[in-house]
């Protein structure tokens, strides 16, 4: 027995602005509920000044709502847009706040936006402004999470991290966040910081000092619980798993997947190269071995962890990829609708290949820079020459062996809904990932996407990575 692995896209929408967060509504009533962050550093007429105290950033969100209806019809449809400060990151609140959803918003202009999902006179959901709190002066809050990963309502909380290198931990009143406390935790941009969701009085914070840190809020924040330099470069994405205590996964400009045991730091269970730098990680809501990672220069994939949480070590094998998008891969997530219909029969009129980590070439380098500043990336082949924009770095394929079927699921087939955003194309799409028990082992892992399988909206030309990197700035 053996898996196959199909993704098909269902709906590609511009959001005119860079797309760089999307989440989907985990409170159960409103997961047909979709909202998408973007971020743009206003150009002057000289092009962008980078060294202005303060560059203007201007952002935008959207809010949709998905329909499984008529199969000719779009799913998704837009009900809402604010302008808003440019947008770093979107998290919706687990669980009900006062009977209704609770979305935070982490901004350019250092505050930390709350939108409560409310009803409107039409008869759809509209977001209105509940509070804004800000962080500091001149800094932008680059990221956020909430305590309640695993459904706990006692002492809802929120973790932020911001661009001067602090992180800040906030507690919900009546009508607004009340800071509890701020600390310096690294040198340079603070990209990401989470809750552990099985104690949270446990948090993690990464940075561009490419250090992984814990913080016991019990202890105090003078001094980290652990400090990791395992990272080489810029730690950006954490994420607690909330069905598996203890697990961690971890991401990183060094193209690097990591996942940890929170009881033993020194070493992580696993490593995975997935090449792009890993901006967000999301574990699947319901299946605690499937993590979806977004990788920058290197598309969207989602990685077979069980192996690797039950201790056999080794890299995550990849059962599907997408790779519709023409730009950075910034924003993932999964949602929680049950999908209705059966499967979509494979296609054999397009190219599926099977089973692989797409690499990026040796002769490839990119370099990043600080995205609160150019966000510049070079190529460059092994002497220092420039690739040209029409110049494809060629891909390499990894043989992968079938990953282990969990003796837990007795479930036939899984199917996915997902939403991905990228930024210099100002693109959101939403996608459908199938994987089914078949007899066949020929089908695992055929999970790459091409133009050739996609109905109308899909049929997206792959772009060279090198003409889009030097056009805008984060």
């Amino acid at each position: 027995m053996a898996r196959r692995s199909q993704t098909r896209n269902l709906q590609v929408l511009d959001t005119e602005l860079s797309a760089d967060a999307v989440e989907w509504c985990p409170v159960s009533q409103w997961h047909d509920v979709l909202v998408c962050g973007t971020y743009q550093l206003v150009k002057t007429p000289n092009g962008v000044d980078t060294h202005s105290p303060t560059p203007s950033r201007v952002g935008r969100l959207y809010l949709y709502q998905f329909r499984q209806e008529a199969p000719l019809t779009p799913p998704l449809t837009e009900i809402q847009q604010i302008d808003t400060p440019a947008v770093l990151d979107i998290k919706w609140c687990h669980v009900p706040v006062r009977e209704r959803p609770l979305l935070g918003v982490a901004t350019a202009s250092g505050e930390l936006q709350l939108w409560r999902l409310a009803d409107t006179e039409e008869s759809r959901y509209g977001l209105e402004l509940v509070s804004s709190t800000e962080l500091g002066m001149e800094r932008l809050a680059l990221s956020l999470d909430w305590s309640t990963g695993r459904g706990d309502s006692s002492e809802v909380r929120v973790v932020s991290s911001d661009s001067a290198g602090c992180v800040s931990v906030l507690s919900l009143g009546e009508t607004s966040l009340d800071v509890l406390s701020q600390w310096k935790a690294h040198d340079f941009e603070a990209w990401i910081s989470a809750f552990s969701y099985w104690d949270t009085q446990l948090l993690y914070s990464g940075g561009d000092d490419c250090k992984l840190k814990g913080w016991d809020l019990r202890m105090g924040t003078s001094c980290p619980t652990f400090t990791s330099k395992r990272h080489s470069m810029g730690v950006c994405s954490i994420q607690s798993n909330r069905h598996r205590e203890h697990v961690l996964a971890t991401g990183s400009y060094d193209e690097q997947v990591l996942l940890w045991d929170g009881r033993n730091l020194r070493q992580p269970l696993s490593e995975t190269s997935l090449g792009g730098g890993v901006w967000r990680l999301k574990w699947h809501p319901s299946h605690e071995h499937l993590l979806l990672a977004a990788c920058m220069h290197n598309d969207f994939h989602i990685l077979h962890c069980q192996e690797a949480l039950e201790g056999g070590g080794g890299a995550c094998p990849v059962l599907a990829s997408y790779i519709l998008h023409n730009s950075l891969a910034y924003g993932a997530d999964w949602s929680q609708l049950i999908l209705k219909g059966s499967p979509p029969c494979p296609s054999h009129d397009g190219v599926e290949r099977v089973g692989a980590i797409m690499q990026i070439g040796g002769h490839l380098r990119i370099q990043y820079e600080s995205p609160t500043a150019s966000f510049d990336t070079s190529l460059e082949d092994d002497t220092g020459r420039y690739i040209p924009e029409n110049e494809v770095a060629p891909v390499t394929h990894a043989p992968e062996s079938p990953p282990p079927i969990s003796s837990s699921d007795t479930s036939n087939s899984l199917s996915c809904l997902v939403a991905t955003c990228s930024f210099y194309d100002h693109m959101l799409h939403v996608w459908r990932w199938d994987w089914t028990l078949e007899e066949s082992s020929n089908a695992v892992g055929e999970g790459r996407l091409s133009g050739a399988d996609q109905s109308g909206e899909g049929q997206l030309k792959l772009s060279d990575r090198a003409g889009e990197a030097a056009e805008g700035e984060l």
